[in-house]
């Protein structure tokens, strides 16, 4: 059997674009390490994504070429793997990699022995080092195999003894038994200081180039202000108003800049500078479902106009660019395109001058700072809008759609399109409540599209098997699928992020719809995240506990391009016990959130999500239970200024009012009109204030709610 055949059943595009490589290519799985022993070789592990440029490179240089391939396959067995299909692989072994060589990235290259114990660890190699490699490695593989087994004994045993400690919630005694609302008000004051202190004024973002987009850190800026007010905050440090101005600068300069696509909207990864200017020109959905709720935030705490166009248009992207045929949303788009990164979005002068004539074209240069020197390569410019002016908004709104229309006629990136039911989470999350925020039923329609495929697709009820040591016997297990392809659900389940985000982005789009499916679905799935993922230890692993054995069981609390699973189930199973009342559920936040005073004051950047979520837990979380008939326009007056005017967090239910009958989210359970007229009720754990009938009555309430 040839590489190709092995790689070609597979749901990932990122393994079909090495399908027909020259390299004997295995996918992940017991038989390409049985193939390792029988030949007496060792394993190659490359691991990357569809959307990743090196990655291409890498393979143009190295895996198509057939000197390469050859000299590949003669002396190692080669595994391909794709790290958005198969996180925790990834997360084992780029461990490793930076352990060995204090970096990591993509595409990541290592070698093991055939038990995958890991003795050399990389990224990219140009065609000649990656040529040298590999003949070094089946050299010292024939002639020194037991100082390399040595070295990969020495490598998986640290690993797993580290991954075997719990993980550790440093503090003073007192922290210790103080309650964590207690801790947990000082700790996330003292993280608005740590980012005050690493924000970058001139420019927005923090920390120096590469500037990635701090989604999740925006989101907790968001609600520490909406929480605290603008002159709260912590004594002596940065107020509330100051959390809200580091959002809005960095929000703003990531809109303006070269990240955001000026024309067709949608984030890019990252910025390669520090100025926002240049990006690195993969667009992922996690990525902008994120940003897409941050600014429709935003502009409902402000009133940002530049804030209300970029959700709007980031949510079109996404559905214009990434929506399957089945419903669900795709991986990315490409960073290449041609063969060459970036080569659809950039413009040359002369290329403006093409699409819009002479005069409009030296408007859109001086507009969009495309110059004959260029901002990117080969004398091209990344468009960026710095600055616009009320007067210009129609021609300006012109141009736009005529380079639009005229770069619609390039070749575009790729596209990857699996669907991963944690990134589609974040998605049906956003488009909901983006959609409703906006007066936009089409893009809740759309959420609606992606959560039936979650559902309908992805999740499965299975025989629990031996009973784990959380189940209750002789019962199902819900399990998620982490990938679908063209309406065919993935073979691997889902890691702790797609139980996590799937079940956030059901509970959002029933706070949007009213539909009590969604509450159940979500309760379906993080009940498998309390029996399958729990650490003993009031946190989460990664993976279930009897998913696949690797050199260790992954976990992570630390966010990184996505919120961490550890926090997402945080966050759900904190929305969750609030809209049904289950302690149980409560307390396992509660627990979950822990970690989060620790890691506010020592590394706020990698903790955006966990703090966000805290936020909701000092609020409350504020419970809104809506009443009335669906199609009655004070019922949807209400439900509109509920989720305008809600603290960080609030749940929203909304319904028929209680008649007696069964109720299919507790929230609502007794819950009744008010003299014939819709009423919403604002709730702190299921205790409720007086109900009121009209949108200014809610927004009173709710503005009072927190304190």
């Amino acid at each position: 059997m040839d590489g190709v055949n092995r790689l070609k059943d597979s749901t990932s595009p990122y393994l079909l674009q090495h399908a027909d490589n020259p390299v004997d290519w295995w996918p992940w799985g017991p038989e390409a390490f049985d193939e390792a022993r029988r030949r007496d070789v060792p394993v190659l592990l490359s691991v990357g994504y569809s959307a990743c440029h090196w990655c291409h490179v890498m393979a143009h240089e190295s895996f198509e070429h057939p000197r390469t391939a050859a000299l590949m396959n003669d002396n190692l067995v080669a595994v391909k793997v794709d790290r958005e299909e198969r996180p925790d692989i990834d997360a084992v072994y780029m461990t490793a990699t930076q352990a060995m060589t204090g970096q990591g990235g993509w595409p990541m290259t290592v070698f093991m022995s055939p038990d995958g114990e890991p003795f050399f660890c990389g990224t990219y190699f140009p065609r000649d080092q990656f040529q040298r490699l590999v003949s070094a490695v089946a050299q010292a593989w024939r002639d020194d195999r037991d100082k390399l087994t040595d070295q990969g004994q020495r490598i998986a045993a640290a690993l797993t003894e580290r991954a075997s400690a719990p993980v550790a919630r440093p503090g003073t005694e007192a922290a210790d038994t103080e309650p964590l609302a207690q801790q947990l008000g000082p700790a996330l004051a003292a993280a608005v200081a740590g980012l005050d202190a690493d924000f970058d004024e001139a420019r927005g973002g923090f920390g120096r180039a590469p500037k990635f987009p701090p989604s999740m850190v925006l989101e907790f800026l968001l609600r520490h202000h909406e929480r605290v007010g603008p002159g709260g905050g912590g004594t002596g440090g940065p107020t509330g108003a100051a959390a809200l101005a580091m959002a809005e600068a960095t929000a703003e300069a990531m809109a303006r800049g070269g990240m955001y696509d000026q024309l067709g909207g949608g984030f890019a990864r990252y910025s390669v500078d520090a100025g926002w200017v240049v990006p690195h020109f993969e667009k992922m959905l996690y990525d902008n479902a994120l940003l897409a709720r941050v600014y429709a935030h935003l502009w409902r705490r402000t009133g940002s106009e530049l804030a209300r166009r970029v959700a709007a248009q980031t949510c079109d992207w996404m559905i214009r660019e990434l929506r399957t045929p089945q419903g669900g949303f795709a991986s990315a788009l490409d960073a290449d395109s041609e063969g060459e990164e970036g080569r659809f979005y950039v413009w040359t002068p002369g290329q403006l001058a093409a699409a819009l004539g002479p005069d409009d074209a030296e408007f859109a240069a001086r507009v969009f700072g495309v110059t004959a020197a260029g901002t990117f390569e080969h004398g091209s410019s990344v468009l960026q809008l710095r600055s616009e002016n009320a007067e210009d908004a129609e021609r300006l709104r012109a141009i736009r759609s005529a380079l639009f229309t005229a770069r619609s006629a390039r070749i575009p990136p790729g596209r990857d399109d699996k669907v991963v039911a944690a990134w589609n989470g974040l998605a049906v999350a956003a488009l909901a409540e983006t959609g409703l925020l906006l007066d936009r039923p089409d893009l809740v329609a759309a959420a609606e599209g992606a959560a039936r495929l979650l559902a309908g697709l992805h999740m499965e009820v299975t025989a629990s098997g031996p009973p784990g040591p959380r189940d209750p016997p002789d019962t199902g297990v819900t399990r998620i699928a982490r990938t679908s392809r063209d309406g065919t659900a993935g073979r691997g389940h889902g890691v702790l992020d797609d139980y996590a985000c799937t079940a956030e982005g059901f509970l959002a789009l029933a706070s949007v719809t009213g539909e009590a499916r969604w509450v159940s679905l979500a309760g379906d799935l993080l009940d498998t995240v309390m029996r399958r993922f729990g650490d003993g230890n009031g946190g989460f692993y990664d993976t279930a506990d009897d998913a696949e054995r690797l050199l260790y069981r992954p976990q992570d609390p630390a966010d990184n391009a996505t919120p961490s699973g550890w926090f997402a189930a945080a966050g759900a199973l904190l929305s969750y016990g609030a809209l049904t009342g289950s302690r149980r559920h409560t307390q396992a936040a509660s627990a979950a959130l822990s970690l989060v005073p620790a890691l506010a004051r020592r590394f706020p950047r990698a903790a955006g999500w966990g703090m966000a979520v805290a936020e909701a837990y000092l609020s409350g979380p504020v419970e809104i239970a809506i009443v009335g008939a669906p199609a009655d326009p004070r019922t949807a007056a209400l439900h509109s200024a509920a989720l305008r005017a809600a603290p960080p967090g609030a749940v929203i239910a909304t319904g028929p009012a209680d008649t007696g009958q069964e109720v299919g989210i507790p929230l609502l359970a007794g819950r009744g009109l008010v003299a014939g007229a819709p009423a919403a009720y604002v709730c702190r754990d299921f205790t409720c204030r007086a109900p009121v009938t009209s949108p200014q009555e809610l927004r009173a309430a709710l503005g009072s709610a927190v304190a």
